[in-house]
C-alpha cells in the first residue's frame, strides 16, 4: 500500500465500503442536549432514526470541529510505519478542519521529510467529501503515489456536484442560510430550496420549488444535464430519515441513466443537525462547478 487513505465521520461511508476500500475514519464529536457523542464514521452502525427523531422534537447539536492534535496523532504512526497519507476533509468553505488538518501536515513535514501528506479539500460535505475519499482509495489500487493522487483529487473536487433539498428551513435558519422571515414564509407557502456546493465550497439557493415533488424533480434533472458518464460512476444519495422518497429518487436516476454504483443510505449526523429531518441529496460527478 503506497499511501493511507484518511477522512473524518461527516464523509458519511457505510462501513462495508470502507473495509472494502481501506479508508481510515476520524471520529467527529458533537453535544446533543448537554450529552457528549462521538460519531466513529460508520452510517450503518449509528441509530440514524433515533437521531433525527430528537432533532424533530427540539433537540439541540452542537458540533466541534477536528483539532490538529486528532490529526497529529492519526497521521504519525503511518509515516513512522514508511506509508505516506492522503487525508480528504469537508469543504474549507463551511469548516475550519481542513485548515487543522494542513497545520499537522506542515509540522509533520519537519518530522519526516521524506514522507508525503497531503491534504484534499473535497469542497463538499456528506457523501460528496465522501464520494472523493472513495476516489482517492481507488487511485491508491491502481498504483498511484500520494502527490499523484492528491494532484487528480484537487482537479476532480471541482467536478464533485451535490445538490440537497430540505424539509424544515429552520434548521437552515438556525445556521444563517436564510433569514428567520424566509424561513416562515417559506413554511407557510411549502417552498422548497434547491442547494448545491458551490465552486468555492459554500452551500448556496441555485432554485425554489413549490413542494418535495417539484424540488426532487429539479435534482434529478441536474443530474440528467450535468452528470459526465454516470455509468461509469458511483453516485450517492442520502436522507434525514425519509428512506422512502431516498429510494424514489434513486429511482428517478436509475431512470435516466443507471450508475455503476448507486449508494441509498441515511445522512450523518456531523452536518445532519444543519439541514434536519427530510433532508434528501444526491452527489455525483460531472461539469465543472466553475462553468456553471
Amino acid at each position: 500500500m503506497s499511501f493511507t487513505v484518511f477522512t473524518d465521520g461527516s464523509s458519511n461511508l457505510p462501513g462495508g465500503l470502507l473495509q472494502e476500500l481501506e479508508i481510515q475514519v476520524l471520529p467527529c464529536h458533537y453535544v446533543l442536549d448537554g450529552q457528549p457523542g462521538v460519531f466513529l464514521g460508520d452510517i450503518d452502525a449509528f441509530d440514524t432514526h433515533g437521531y433525527y427523531d430528537k432533532l424533530r422534537g427540539g433537540s439541540v447539536l452542537k458540533t466541534s470541529l477536528l483539532n490538529t492534535h486528532l490529526f497529529l496523532d492519526a497521521f504519525r504512526p503511518e509515516l513512522e510505519a514508511g506509508r505516506d497519507v492522503v487525508y480528504v476533509g469537508m469543504s474549507s468553505g463551511i469548516s475550519g478542519t481542513i485548515q487543522a488538518a494542513r497545520i499537522a501536515a506542515e509540522e509533520l513535514a519537519e518530522d519526516f521529510p521524506e514522507r508525503t501528506v497531503r491534504i484534499v479539500d473535497s469542497l463538499g460535505a456528506g457523501f460528496g467529501t465522501g464520494l472523493l475519499t472513495c476516489r482517492a482509495a481507488d487511485l491508491r489500487n491502481e498504483g498511484k503515489t500520494a502527490g499523484e493522487a492528491a494532484d487528480i483529487l484537487d482537479e476532480e473536487a471541482m467536478h464533485l456536484l451535490q445538490y440537497f433539498t430540505v424539509d424544515d428551513l429552520n434548521f437552515l435558519k438556525r445556521t444563517g442560510r436564510v433569514s428567520g422571515a424566509s424561513a416562515a414564509i417559506g413554511t407557510v407557502l411549502n417552498i422548497k430550496p434547491l442547494l448545491w456546493g458551490d465552486a468555492t465550497g459554500h452551500i448556496v439557493a441555485c432554485g425554489k420549488y413549490r413542494g418535495r415533488k417539484k424540488v426532487m424533480e429539479a435534482i434529478v434533472e441536474m443530474y440528467r444535464t450535468r452528470a459526465i458518464h454516470p455509468e461509469n460512476q458511483r453516485v450517492a444519495i442520502t436522507h434525514g430519515d425519509c428512506p422512502q422518497e431516498a429510494e424514489q429518487l434513486a429511482q428517478l436516476v436509475r431512470e435516466i441513466c443507471p450508475p455503476k454504483e448507486l449508494i441509498v443510505c441515511p445522512h450523518e449526523p456531523f452536518t445532519g443537525a444543519h439541514v434536519g429531518p427530510g433532508m434528501l441529496a444526491l452527489f455525483f460527478f460531472g461539469q465543472r462547478r466553475d462553468t456553471l
